[in-house]
């Protein structure tokens, strides 16, 4: 990917002063304008992005942050700017993400994983290397997009990998076996229920500091107002509905080759799908602990509605 080419005369009319990079490029009060923003953080082309090309948006986004960008820079380069640093960098810490975790690697790296699993599902040999495969990419996903206000232990992590495939296996290996003299229809729904089995265990599993600890929460301005178990457990539990959603349609078999044509081309939907409930995540005050909202009252003159916060991926 290229920088925006942009005019010398366009330079001279270009006005920073007033630009909030954080903002919304699109209006998120719309469907389209949430589809435009998903689309544009997990376009799989951000993948092949040099490092050097990361590394300046980086720079790009936090001198933007100051009011401190190079003169002449434009509008539509902070936005690709942006778009770079969504794609690759994560939204708590700031440190890059590694490529095989980022949200725009889920459309190329799910229809691979995917594919295979469908295509080699009679044998054990390949049921439990696939689902292997699946998991182990999993359990490196929801690692990458864990809310990191939450430190998750090496020997948590090395838990949740191990049960989740040890989940995905099992059930796979079982259902297999009772499946063996149905029709190959119904074999065919044995990795989807793999995968949604394991996605019940991965993601609560991976994530488990946030529901001892709580995740942080924040005002519409984004001040800090404190830590909420309650708010991780929604949090995950939607991401775990979105997760196994998102596998449906390209898992679940099909009846015609119409059906298996519609589901390769919803399969393009999965990241967006992935994401659609990501990012500052809207939650009511009276949802959180009694303790918390007796901070918030305490701490606000104004009743406070609402609380956001980063629910993961």
């Amino acid at each position: 990917m290229q920088l925006p080419r942009i005019s010398v005369a366009s330079w001279m009319e270009a006005d920073l002063s007033d630009f909030n990079i954080d903002a919304p490029r699109w209006d998120q009060c719309t469907f389209l304008g949430r589809v435009k923003h998903f689309f544009n953080i997990t376009d799989p082309r951000t993948v092949l992005v040099p490092e050097r090309e990361l590394d300046w948006a980086k720079v790009m986004v936090e001198q933007s942050r100051m009011g401190t960008v190079p003169p002449g820079t434009q509008v539509e380069q902070l936005f690709y700017a942006k778009k770079l640093y969504d794609s690759a960098f994560h939204p708590d810490t700031g440190h890059k993400m590694n490529v095989i975790g980022r949200m725009s690697f889920q459309v190329p790296g799910g229809m691979i994983i995917t594919g295979f699993m469908l295509q080699f599902y009679r044998t054990m040999p390949a049921v439990i290397f696939w689902q292997w495969v699946n998991q182990s990419f999993n359990a490196l996903v929801n690692y990458t997009n864990r809310n990191a206000a939450s430190p998750t232990s090496v020997r948590q992590m090395a838990v949740s990998y191990i049960t989740a495939t040890t989940t995905a296996v099992a059930t796979a290996v079982g259902m297999n076996m009772l499946t063996k003299r149905a029709p190959p229809l119904v074999g065919r729904w044995v990795p989807f229920a793999a995968v949604a089995a394991a996605n019940c265990v991965n993601i609560p599993m991976m994530r488990q500091q946030e529901l001892i600890q709580g995740i942080c929460v924040k005002d519409r301005n984004h001040n800090e107002i404190g830590h909420s178990r309650r708010a991780a457990a929604i949090g995950i539990t939607q991401v775990v509905i979105s997760r196994i959603t998102m596998a449906a349609p390209g898992m679940i078999p099909r009846g015609s080759l119409f059906c298996l044509v519609s589901a390769q081309r919803v399969r393009v939907l999965h990241a967006p799908l992935q994401v659609l409930l990501s990012g500052c995540f809207e939650l009511p005050v009276s949802y959180l602990e009694p303790e918390l909202q007796d901070t918030i009252k305490a701490k606000y003159r104004e009743p406070v509605p609402h609380v956001y916060f980063n629910k993961g991926l």
